[in-house]
C-alpha cells in the first residue's frame, strides 16, 4: 500500500509540476479573477489527472490501443482550444487597456468557480500528453496487474492529491500576482505574456 501511495504521489507531481499551457492559463485566470475561482480551476485540472490515472490503472494496454487512433485529433483539438484562449485573452486585455478601464460593459464577465472548474477539466482532458503519460507509466510497470484494487485506488487518489496540491499552489501564485499587478499596464503585460506562451505551446503541440 505504501508503494502504491508513493507511486501515485510521484506520478501526480510528475505530470503536474512541468509548467505548460494549462498551468500558464491557470495562473493567468486566477490573477484576473479570485483565489476561489483559481482553486476550483485547479481542482478541475487535478480531476482530469485523477481520471486518467484511474483509466490507466484499469485499462492498461487496452487503453493504449484504444487511444492510439485518436491521439492526433486530441492533439489538434487541444491546440485549437489553447489558441482560442490565447487570442481571446490577448484581445480582451488590449481592449480593456485601450479603454483605460479595468472592466467594461462590453467585456465578457470573468468565469465563476463552477465554469472555471469545468473549463480546466475539459482542457486537461483534451491534453494528449496526460493520456500518454499515465498510460506509459502503467504499461511501464505492468506489475499493476498484480496490485489489489485497494492499491490501485490508493495510487489514483495519491495522483489526484499530488496534482491538486501543485495546481492549488499555482492558483495561489496567480492570486498573489493579481494583487501585485493591479495597474492597467501590469494586467496588459501579464495577459499578453500568458497568451503568447499558450499560443507557442499550442503550435509546439502540433509540431
Amino acid at each position: 500500500m505504501t508503494a502504491a501511495l508513493l507511486a501515485g504521489l510521484l506520478a501526480g507531481y510528475g505530470i503536474a509540476v512541468p509548467v505548460g499551457a494549462v498551468a500558464t492559463y491557470l495562473v493567468s485566470l486566477t490573477a484576473r479573477t479570485s483565489l476561489r475561482t483559481g482553486v476550483c480551476a485547479a481542482l478541475g485540472v487535478a480531476t482530469a489527472d485523477g481520471l486518467y490515472a484511474l483509466l490507466a490503472t484499469l485499462g492498461g494496454s487496452a487503453l493504449a490501443a484504444a487511444l492510439r487512433p485518436v491521439l492526433v485529433p486530441l492533439r489538434w483539438a487541444s491546440a485549437l482550444v489553447l489558441a482560442v484562449l490565447a487570442v481571446r485573452g490577448a484581445a480582451v486585455a488590449v481592449r480593456q487597456y485601450r479603454s483605460h478601464r479595468l472592466a467594461t460593459r462590453s467585456a465578457p464577465p470573468p468565469p465563476g468557480p463552477g465554469r472555471a472548474y469545468l473549463s480546466l477539466l475539459g482542457i486537461t482532458l483534451l491534453n494528449p500528453t496526460t493520456v500518454v503519460y499515465f498510460t506509459a507509466l502503467v504499461l511501464g510497470t505492468r506489475a499493476a496487474d498484480s496490485v489489489s484494487a485497494a492499491g490501485q485506488g490508493v495510487f489514483v487518489l495519491a495522483a489526484f492529491a499530488a496534482s491538486a496540491s501543485w495546481q492549488v499552489l499555482l492558483a495561489g501564485g496567480g492570486a498573489l500576482l493579481g494583487r501585485m499587478l493591479t495597474g492597467l499596464r501590469g494586467r496588459l503585460v501579464t495577459a499578453l505574456v500568458s497568451s503568447a506562451v499558450m499560443l507557442a505551446l499550442a503550435v509546439r503541440m502540433l509540431l
